[in-house]
Order: C-alpha cells, then structure tokens, then sequence
C-alpha cells in the first residue's frame, strides 16, 4: 500500500531546527537526562553516574605505615645523629611495619628499614638509628585519601579507570549510572542489499550495499548508546510506519534512515506526520540537506538522516550526538581544534552551512588543510578527512592561502608526524603510506595533477609532488616544469618508479582498439584525465606528434582525477576506453594495451629533503621490501628508485 506523497522540503538555518527540536523534546518532557541504575563497579567503566557519589568509608581506614620499617614517638629519636647514635628498644620503643601495617596507637612516625641498624650482640632486641624523625614521617593518616561522607565524584560524571578503584577504596561494590539511551536504527530502500548478500552472491545494476545502519549504529555506541539495528525495511509507506511505531514504544530515539527527500519513494516526512509531528524537513547545510526531525506519539523523537553516506554520518554527528549526550547528562565532546591554510579555492552555495573534508598537515611554520572529495556518497573521505571545515552561510566560499578553523578527528600531535603530498595520483602511493605508518609516519595524499602538485609547492603547500610531466620540446621528465613553475625554489628530483602508461580497455578489448589512432574511430568513447595530469599532457604529446585534433574525439572533454576512476568510467561501460597505468586496469579485471613507459618523480623542495620528518620516507626507497611490494603490480620497475635525477637550485 503507497500513500500520496509531501514532497514539502524547507531550507531553514541549523540553529532554528534544533530550536524547533529542543522546544518539543522539552515540551514531551525527555530533554532531560535518563534516569539511574545500578550496576557492579566492573561493569561501569565509561558509564556516567547519575547521582553524587560520598565516601561509605575513609581510605585508609586507619593510620598505615607508608614503608617498611619501625614505627616509633618521634620524641624517642630527638638527639640521635652519626656521630652519637640512639639505641631503640624493639617491643618498648620500636615496633616493626610492613607497609600498609596500622601504626601501634602509642607510636607517631616510622623510621625506613634502610635507615635501621639492627643490634645483633643483643639479639636483635635493639635499633640504632642516626638521625631523628619528625611527628608523622611516612605515616599515611587515616582519611589520607578520602574521609567518610566526602565527595568522591559528582553527577554525571564519565567514569574512568581510576574513578572504579575510588569507588573501591570508598567502600562502593556498585554505582548508579544513567541508563543507556536506547536508539533504534531502521534503514529503508527497496534498492539495498546486505554485505554478506553481497560478497556471496555479488551485486547487480541498481543494487546497494546498506551500510549506514552499521555506521550509525557504531556511532551510537560510541555516544554511550544502546542500538537497535533493524533489517531493511522496503520503500513502502505501511511497512515504514508500522516499523516505526514499533520501534518508538521500545526506544529513547528512532532514527531513520533514507527516504528523507523528496523523491517518489521516499516516505520518511509522511510517516512522521502520520504518526506524531514533522517539526523539519530540510536543514541549511550541505552535506545533509534533507534532514528530518519529529516527535512520535507517546513523546519519541525521531531524526530522519539522508540516504548518502556522508550525508547521514555528518547528520548523525550534528543532532544524534548532542541528543544522547543530553539524554546522559553530558555536552557533545569538544573536537580539538587547529589553524590551517587552504590548499585550494571552495565556492560553497550561499544561503547553506557547508561543511567539508580535508587532509591537514604542518608543512614548514603552518598547518595545510588539502580539501578532500566533497561527494555527499563518498565514505571514504570521511576515512581519509583528518577533520572538517564548516564554511557559513553566505560566505561564498574561501580562497587559496586563506586561513580557515580545522576541526580535528584525530589527536594534533598526528599532525606534526605527516608527509603532506599533493600531486599525481598513483597506486603505488598507498603502498608508501602503509610502509611509513610503520616507521612512525603518516602520509596523505591529495590527488591534484601533477601540475597541480607543483604549483603546491611553490606555495609552500605540501612536502612533496609525485609528477610524470612530459616535455614536448625534449621528451624528457618533469625537470622543464619544475623550472618553469617553481623557480628558484631548490627542489631535489627523486625517481619513486617506472610505470606502464596505455589504454584500459573492456575486457577482451571487444572494439579491437589498438592505439592512439582508434580513438577518431565514430564506435569509440573515451575517458580522459583533467588538464594539468601528466597523463593528459602524455596523451596530447602523442595526439600532437600523429597529427590527431582533440576535437575529433568522442569524450576527450570528460575528465576524471585517478586512474582508478578511468578504470571505472571504461568497467562500467561510460567509455570505450582511457589511457592510466597498467595496474588500476589489472585491479579492475580490465585489458591492457601498452603505449609508453614513463618516469615518475617525487619533487621534493630542498628544506624538506634536509629534514628529519622526511628521512624515513627517503630511506624507503631504497628499502628492498617496497621495491618488491611496487614490483608485484602489473607495469611498474623499481630499478632506479630512490635515484636522484636532478638538484634544481
């Protein structure tokens, strides 16, 4: 059964929503922190206490020796020095302690064991001591530590390991934490599948692996959260709703996810208006924009995420974690944060938050922030982001060089242990960051071109460039542009491998594609590779010297920034054919016709060659275990890896 659809989507500022949200959370009463439970202190770590905490007894308990030794008055040891030692009668006068020992109530101090002169001619029965001891010395008092009906840890409190043997010390076998918020999570799309499906019996055209409930669910966790992750619920506007109902009687919060726009399956406004009140439908911000949020009957909130990847984990981050952290008496943990220079010019749409993922890294005295993908489907950018950067409503965007607030996913002091570089896209530069991360580095990579790459550094942007740039005038490698562009910048060039470059073509090459010359043929369509990529200057090169016009090419003006990406393009079938690297063809299950043999460089400015930072990486070159790792891909030759072709000053 299908219902009409509201295809009603507003476009309202964040902070109105939550205020919308909040004044109907408070207005059904669950804007409030859950109530207590009690639970074994073993079982409360990360748990939050829902009411104060006091000392049932003082720790110590009593007065305790702080060591080893003999306890004694103070007033007995007054005189006694090296050269005119006191002797200690033991039983009258001294009394032996272990540590932790209660103090004989007549004694006030205890002399070290490694102070104490046994008297062996009197059998033992005697000490002598060569300094005295003041009142109290290496006694711990009772109450030291806490004393009975002291404050040990307020309310809402985040229980730590040290707060459980506290809780131990004071005399508490158990603790009264909040209870865990109780989020049910329920994908919908008839298009979904799972990823056991999946990976047993393959995907189809149309098919999608479901994986946001996994992400949310985990985030929920995370939060301090109970999930319940539900099976996917098909584009069915009866099933959603007795779905939903369900799921509210059980829950703090349902979450739903997809069928948030305004498409002519997605159902999620109009169940929420059927059962309870649609107080949003559609939030200023990017990504994220179709963002619902309602009450339920009975006093439920529900948040409706959108169905793209990076849209529902930033929508979970901006009203899921602020919701439970109310729900535990706690505020959303604070994100470190830092100061960074763009790499790159982003125009943002006016009127929209927009919030985007970046690579950061200290190159020289600044930190760079390299935009990542901003494709709401792209997950992987969020594995990659090493944070976000919110850029406000009618800003239009930010320049190259600006200065911009970084929010952090990770510790900063990652940071200052990064190789920054921006450049040409290549396999082999996934394989150098898993061997750095072993050497105590991490490396990011952001894909610009080779061309691109050098223009980062001359603005001082990145460590390093990976660049194949051909010369026309003397078919030589990267040290023309490195000229040109950088100047007198001193760079050192470092030859990281050799590499197959030719055409991916479907697999058994159906179209009998041979070489450059059948890219005019009126059958084929190619893929190309965007204006300032080494493989787009080698391509021209080569269409130049056979006389070949551009325009004479069906697709040439379709541009894509990896060779894993011209892989899909010819995979899927967009195109005929793209010229990229043997290996992103043989990744793919793709044929191979071979055109050339290229260098490709690592441009490296001559300050961060000298550096320490960088050292590892150079050592790696020259390491056999990467030359063997890059030389069990298809195309490429590590024999003079690690050389040094040029020192440009």
């Amino acid at each position: 059964m299908s219902k009409r659809k509201n295809f009603y989507l507003e476009n309202i500022p964040l902070d109105e929503a939550w205020a919308r949200f909040i004044a109907a959370m408070e207005a059904a009463g669950c804007w409030k922190a859950l109530d207590g439970e009690e639970v074994p202190i073993d079982q409360a770590l990360g748990r939050v206490t829902a009411k104060p905490v006091w000392a049932a007894l003082s720790s110590p308990g009593y007065h305790a020796s702080a060591m080893d030794g003999y306890a004694v008055r103070s007033s007995d040891t007054i005189g006694a020095t090296e050269t005119a030692p006191l002797r200690l009668a033991v039983g009258e006068e001294a009394q032996y302690v272990d540590t932790g020992d209660p103090i004989p109530a007549w004694a006030d101090a205890v002399i070290m064991i490694e102070n104490v002169q046994p008297m062996e001619e009197d059998g033992g029965a005697s000490i002598e001591i060569q300094a005295s001891v003041a009142p109290w010395t290496a006694i711990r008092p009772m109450g030291e530590d806490m004393v009975a009906t002291e404050l040990v840890l307020p309310a809402n409190h985040l229980l730590k390991p040290v707060d459980l043997g506290a809780l131990a010390g004071c005399g508490h076998p158990t603790v009264s934490v909040r209870r865990r918020p109780r989020v049910a999570v329920i994908p919908t799309g008839t298009e979904l599948v799972t990823v056991e499906s999946a990976a047993r019996a393959g995907i189809k055209p149309g098919d999608i692996i479901e994986y946001n409930s996994l992400v949310l669910s985990a985030k929920v966790r995370e939060w301090g959260g109970e999930a319940t992750r539900y099976p996917v619920t098909v584009d069915d506007f009866e099933l959603i709703k007795e779905t939903v109902r369900e799921a509210a009687a059980g829950h703090d919060l349902v979450v739903i996810n997809a069928g948030s726009s305004a498409g002519s399956e997605d159902f999620t406004s109009s169940v929420v208006e059927r059962l309870g009140t649609l107080l949003v439908h559609g939030v200023a911000v990017r990504p994220g924009h179709p963002v619902i949020l309602g009450m339920l009957e009975g006093g439920t909130p529900v948040v409706g995420t959108p169905g793209y990847p990076v849209s529902c984990a930033l929508t979970a981050d901006t009203f899921i974690e602020p919701l439970l952290a109310r729900l535990l008496g706690q505020t959303p943990a604070r994100k470190p944060k830092v100061e960074a220079v763009i790499t790159r010019k982003l125009l943002s749409p006016i009127g929209e938050d927009e919030t985007v993922r970046v690579t950061v890294g200290r190159v020289g005295e600044r930190m760079v922030a390299a935009p990542l993908s901003r494709g709401a489907a792209a997950i992987t950018s969020l594995v990659r982001a090493d944070g976000i950067v919110r850029i406000p409503r009618f800003s239009e965007g930010v320049d190259a060089g600006d200065t911009v607030d970084v929010e952090l996913f990770r510790d900063p002091s990652d940071l200052e242990r990064t190789l920054v570089h921006i450049g040409s896209h290549d396999l082999c530069l996934d394989l150098l960051a898993q061997f750095l991360a072993d050497r105590g580095r991490r490396f990011t990579s952001a894909n610009a071109g080779s061309l691109g790459g050098l223009l980062a550094l001359r603005r001082g942007d990145a460590h390093l460039a990976g660049s194949h740039l051909l010369d026309p005038a003397t078919g030589e490698y990267n040290a023309a542009y490195v000229k040109q562009h950088l100047g007198a910048l001193p760079v050192v060039l470092v030859t990281f491998m050799h590499r197959e470059q030719g055409l991916m073509v479907a697999p058994g090459n159906p179209k009998g594609i041979s070489c450059l010359s059948d890219l005019t043929r009126d059958d084929i369509r190619m893929v190309n590779r965007q204006r300032g990529a080494g493989t787009r200057v080698l391509l021209d090169y080569r269409l130049e010297k056979l006389g070949i016009e551009t325009g004479r090419i069906k697709g040439y003006r379709r541009e894509e920034f990896t060779h894993m990406a011209v892989a899909v393009a010819v995979q899927s079938g967009i195109a005929d054919c793209g010229l990229g690297i043997a290996a992103a063809a043989r990744a793919l299950g793709l044929d191979f016709v071979p055109l050339e043999k290229e260098r490709y460089d690592l441009v490296i400015p001559l300050k961060h060659y000298e550096s320490d930072l960088l050292r590892p990486l150079l050592d790696l070159l020259h390491d056999q275990s990467l030359r063997d790792a890059i030389g069990a891909l298809d195309g490429y030759d590590t024999a003079q890896m690690g050389e040094i072709v040029a020192e440009l000053r």
